[in-house]
């Protein structure tokens, strides 16, 4: 029997992490981060990190493993999940990946192409051409010889945009066509992936209540603070949602009222993405409802049960 690894993705805040701390409980589990920005050390609120006394005493992984100037790629995110995978089994325990972030999901489970290394020039004429005409016009360029990496990546997304036209002009090939011939760094694993989906006015609901326990938090003493000890504001971190609006406000931008508005509009659209994103996977088991109700909890371990997976305790 292949080790297994259980997963637990969906769009924002759709009650991820409460699910997970029920399964990790009930199956002797340690949880395995999956979102891109809760990487970074001092970006908490924004993230929702649970906090250490909300996290029952279950090891949380890949949680504050980098410094915010640090560059922590999909790339790493993959080897890094990979190694605590299988130290999490070596522990006869069962791993439980966590999280929205589609792209670190997808480099681990079907591994990721590393790509050619940066041609500068290149680069430079691309945003040249970017800042002369917009990224939509990369987009343009890209959508004619690799239209699959142009329908996933956003317009608003130069740099991703970039990365794929450099790769296409400088192999000769499409984006595309390396990810297929890539590996999973856990293919040896079974993956039982529960999805989580709400509908889209209970979305919107969660996500202002959210925006405001997050200022209610002190997510603008966060960023100050972040600020203060010297963390860059082009910081990648910085880039992320919630915080970028937060920086946009304390530039002026826009007042507090308009950033929470803009925040849950934000999330909302995020949300929708996640979704696109996540249907397009393979092999997802997709749950209605919120993770932290019972009857959802529930669900979820009558399908555990169906594929063999059996609360820790209980006799084969």
């Amino acid at each position: 029997m292949r080790p297994i690894v259980l997963a637990v993705l969906g769009p924002t805040a759709s009650g991820k992490t409460a699910l997970a701390l029920a399964l990790a409980e009930r199956y002797g589990g340690e949880i395995i981060n999956c979102d891109s920005t809760a990487v970074y050390r001092g970006f908490d609120i924004g993230t929702d990190k649970p906090p250490l006394a909300e996290r029952r005493g279950i090891p949380h992984h890949l949680i504050d493993v980098a410094d915010p100037t640090e560059v922590y790629t999909a790339a790493q995110y993959a080897r890094d999940a990979a190694r605590v995978i299988r130290d999490v089994h070596a522990r006869d325990r069962l791993p439980i990946l966590v999280g929205g972030t589609g792209f670190y999901y997808r480099a681990l489970t079907r591994g990721l192409f590393p790509g050619p290394g940066a041609d500068e020039a290149l680069r430079a004429r691309l945003d040249r051409v970017a800042a002369r005409r917009g990224a939509e016009t990369l987009q343009g360029m890209l959508r004619r010889v690799d239209p699959a990496s142009a329908a996933r990546i956003m317009p608003r997304d130069r740099k991703r945009l970039v990365r794929a036209l450099e790769v296409y002009y400088t192999t000769g090939r499409p984006l595309t066509s390396h990810f297929r011939e890539t590996a999973s760094p856990i293919a040896d694993c079974e993956v039982i992936v529960i999805a989580l989906r709400l509908p889209a006015p209970l979305t919107a609901e969660r996500v202002a209540h959210r925006v405001d326990r997050q200022f209610a938090r002190g997510i603008v003493d966060e960023v100050k603070g972040l600020l203060a000890r010297g963390v860059p504001p082009d910081a990648r971190p910085f880039g992320g949602l919630v915080y970028r609006q937060v920086m946009e406000m304390l530039r002026g931008v826009r007042d507090e009222a308009a950033t929470r508005a803009l925040i849950a509009q934000e999330n909302r659209r995020y949300a929708r993405r996640q979704l696109i994103w996540f249907r397009k996977e393979p092999n997802l088991t997709w749950f209605d409802g919120p993770g932290e109700r019972p009857d959802t909890v529930q669900r979820v371990e009558d399908a555990l049960a169906a594929r063999g997976v059996r609360p820790r305790g209980d006799a084969a």
